[in-house]
């Protein structure tokens, strides 16, 4: 299963990375070490513990990785919000940066549910 990059999912949180990315550098420059910080290392993780775990050739390690995926997805959702409380983003940013990380949790989600370990 190393062949991470022909993985929908794997493809979709990369482009979701390139598109927060691109959101942080509006943040305030005061939040490059915090919020920013967090964010960026948070959606990096999601495709990386991806392609990670499609690399350990293990349908035990694979599903393991994948849900650590799902976790930084969430950790990234929550630091959405909190940006938008904040006002470093716009409801609309918020709307439709979540829209896409909902689609890629929900995609993670159901690669877990299909990787059988017996």
């Amino acid at each position: 299963m190393n062949q991470f990059k022909e993985l929908k999912v794997w493809q979709d949180a990369i482009d979701l990375g390139v598109e927060v990315y691109k959101l942080t550098k509006r943040f305030p420059s005061d939040e490059k070490f915090a919020l920013v910080s967090q964010i960026n290392r948070s959606v990096v993780s999601v495709s990386s513990n991806i392609a990670e775990g499609a690399g350990r050739n293990n349908p035990k390690e694979f599903r393991q990785f994948l849900g650590i995926a799902l976790g930084s997805a969430c950790e990234l959702e929550s630091q959405l919000v909190i940006s938008q409380k904040l006002d470093f983003i716009s409801p609309d940013d918020l709307s439709k940066h979540s829209a896409k990380l909902v689609h890629v949790q929900n995609m993670i989600s159901k690669l877990i549910k299909s990787i059988n370990i017996n």
